[in-house]
């Protein structure tokens, strides 16, 4: 049985990514291979030729799972001795043991959790505010919500019973679109109007907006609101919260827009009081209606946020949690949790306009936050949904119903042209540029160097390979060099790697960029610099001190009060023609539509981190064309990662857009692809010549 589980696993790890139900599978399969292994050798009644002849047979299980892991080295963690078990792992485990005529042991009772010792330190740092105490004393009930009781009854599968869901339900996003963006009915905006929820004066609320608020003053609760970036998620999120008197409620945001939030607060509902938690909390209002904390307190404040009673919760730039073995994750999947247990039928909404990163299962913690399911499978409302549906994963007609059941669970994804004509649109254009100084000179022969390492990688590999030969290049065994690559990159602290080579790439065209950026506000005003790298900001505010030309600028480290006034300075002194902004720092939550020129100096990982700094003018009130000004490094490898940046971009477009692509970008890291691309280009040219 192992050997065969073995063998299915083999076959389909060749196609990646590895999808985590083919994980879990290969971790029981070497952990059951393990545990026979020390039961054969423990066994006193077996014969030395039946042993000999047992161990033989899982040498040859392990010998197949070690070349299964050569093509995957991250499943290595998976059967180490101290690797986690998951709950699904648990399960199919003992299904294996069972099936294998092996009674399981009986699962050990949780012991109760201990104190530190005398001197011990804690794990995290927890506190409660003094302001937060006197309001659980104030008012330390809860009204129960008797409405949500139906809701919170979980549903039995019936016809679905035994089936794996979750992966059919991600894949369905991939199977089954329709040509037209992921979004659930919303009512008619005229339906909002007749609401009792008030427009502060003084702001517009358009359309498509007043379309979500409807929905929530109509009963609906969750919410993954996937608009893109500039239309206007902010508003809708705190009218609907407003719609669903959904206060107190809680806002977890990146750090660099909480004081935005705040603002945004007393714009769209100023009759509630918003407070920021900074630090420990001293300085909070515990009777505030709207709590705002951003990502790296959670682990602080984790204990009070998930008793307060809060009756809402929102999640600013969602696709944050997508990793939910991260500490934040679990912090905000640990308070979604309990909200909902305290609140019934909580308001929750996700915000991102880039859901989806790298692969369709960054919808997992999303899905999870928004309570649609759980580790191993959908609950409530979507179950009773799929089973409505009566058809099973394995029925032509399951993708379609699928996908439509979780979309009508909240998704609602607008794109600008859809929803608003007076948007003007936004190209990116890329202004190549020539290095040819000793910088130029040296980065390019690095750049040989790196190559030519890897060449010689992949030349050893394939004389040290047996078997038939591959004809031309095995891109299987390029890939595999490439990984190995970065993975020695990673861990490097000396020496020309990828990572280093990207970032004198940065440095070398810094100067360029800046001048263009002079350039530019010279000749139609105010201008954004978006760069990576504090050097980079360093150099261009230099020249643009030099020559004259104000500058604002916006980075990681700022204070918020610092923060404001250089977005203020920018925003309203005609005598500050450039923002430089951090791209990590000031990519998201920001409003700079006086400009409507970009210039990106040096290029992200994503297409999302990129379409995020765009954003930031290309939002609604912009009146201009918006041009990116992307700064291309000619005849490095910045040419080739520009390159894959677009290729990532239709990613979120098919599966949610409805986007028409015949293949899905792999989600394969941009830095391997980089990588992979350098690699077979060489051996073309080995070829050619």
């Amino acid at each position: 049985m192992l050997a065969r589980l073995a063998s299915e696993l083999d076959s389909v790890v060749r196609r990646p990514p590895t999808r985590p139900a083919l994980r879990t599978k290969f971790q029981v399969v070497g952990l059951l291979v393990r545990e026979q292994r020390a039961q054969v050798k423990a066994d006193a009644t077996l014969s030395e030729a039946r042993r000999t002849q047992e161990l033989k047979r899982l040498d040859g299980v392990a010998t197949m799972l070690a070349k299964i892991a050569a093509r995957d080295t991250s499943l290595l963690a998976l059967v180490d001795e101290n690797a986690k078990l998951s709950e699904a792992a648990r399960t199919l485990k003992a299904t294996v043991m069972r099936a294998g005529g092996i009674e399981p042991p009986p699962e050990p009772e949780p012991s109760a959790p201990t104190a530190p010792s005398a001197g011990e330190p804690a794990a995290t740092k927890r506190v409660v505010p003094q302001s937060v105490i006197s309001r659980q004393m104030a008012n330390p009930f809860l009204a129960p919500d008797h409405q949500a009781a139906a809701e919170r009854t979980a549903t039995r599968a019936r016809r679905l019973a035994g089936w794996e869901l979750l992966e059919p339900l991600f894949r369905s996003f991939e199977k089954a679109a329709t040509g037209a963006p992921a979004c659930m009915d919303l009512p008619e905006a005229t339906s909002y109007s007749a609401r009792s929820v008030p427009v502060p004066p003084g702001v517009d609320l358009m359309p498509h907006q007043s379309r979500v608020v409807a929905a929530a003053a109509e009963g609906h609760r969750t919410f993954l609101l996937a608009d893109e970036p500039g239309l206007g998620k902010t508003a809708q999120a705190l009218l609907a919260a407003q719609a669903a008197d959904a206060f107190p409620l809680l806002v977890v945001v990146p750090n660099v827009v909480k004081t935005n939030w705040a603002h945004e607060v007393t714009m769209w509902v100023p009759q509630r009081r918003a407070t920021v938690v900074h630090g420990d909390g001293d300085d909070i209002d515990g009777f505030a209606d709207v709590v705002i904390v951003n990502y790296e307190l959670l682990d602080r404040h984790v204990g009070w946020l998930a008793e307060l009673g809060f009756r809402g919760m929102v999640v600013d730039e969602a696709h944050f949690i997508k990793n939910k073995r991260s500490q934040r994750s679990q912090h905000v999947l640990t308070v979604a949790d309990s909200i909902r247990i305290r609140a019934g039928r909580p308001l929750m909404m996700a915000l991102t306009g880039t859901p989806l990163i790298n692969d369709i299962e960054d919808f997992r913690a999303i899905w999870q936050l928004l309570g649609w399911i759980d580790d191993d499978k959908p609950l409530g409302a979507l179950m009773a949904a799929l089973e409505a549906s009566e058809l099973t994963p394995a029925d032509p007609g399951f993708s379609a119903a699928a996908r439509a059941s979780v979309i009508d669970m909240g998704i609602v994804r607008r794109r600008k042209v859809d929803v608003i004509a007076d948007i003007p649109a936004r190209r990116v254009a890329d202004l190549p540029v020539e290095i040819d100084n000793a910088a130029g000179r040296s980065i390019r022969a690095a750049e040989e160097v790196l190559t030519r390492r890897m060449v010689q990688r992949y030349h050893a590999a394939l004389e040290a390979r047996t078997g038939d030969d591959v004809e031309g290049i095995d891109h299987a065994l390029a890939r595999r060099v490439a990984a190995a690559e970065l993975k020695d990159s990673s861990s490097k602290t000396k020496g020309e790697n990828v990572f280093t080579m990207v970032r004198r790439i940065g440095q070398a065209k810094a100067g360029l960029a800046a001048q263009y950026a002079a350039q530019l506000a010279r000749n139609v005003g105010k201008v954004v610099f978006f760069a990576k790298h504090v050097d980079v900001m360093d150099q261009a505010e230099q020249l643009f001190a030099d020559q004259g030309i104000g500058f604002a600028s916006i980075r990681g480290d700022q204070t918020p009060k610092a923060r404001e006034k250089a977005i203020t300075a920018f925003t309203e002194d005609p005598e500050v023609a450039v923002a430089v902004c951090s791209l990590t720092a000031a990519g998201v939550g920001l409003n700079l539509q006086v400009a409507s020129n970009l210039v990106l100096a040096e290029l992200s990982w994503t297409d999302a981190e990129q379409t995020q700094a765009i954003d930031r003018i290309h939002r609604i009130g912009q009146s201009e064309p918006v041009t990116a000004w992307r700064i291309i490094a000619a005849q490095t490898m910045d040419a080739t990662i520009a390159a894959l940046i677009d290729s990532k971009s239709g990613l979120a477009a098919r599966a949610l857009d409805g986007a028409a692509e015949e293949d899905l970008p792999s989600s394969t890291d941009i830095q391997l692809e980089a990588l992979v691309a350098l690699l077979t280009a060489a051996l073309k040219n080995e070829d050619a010549d």
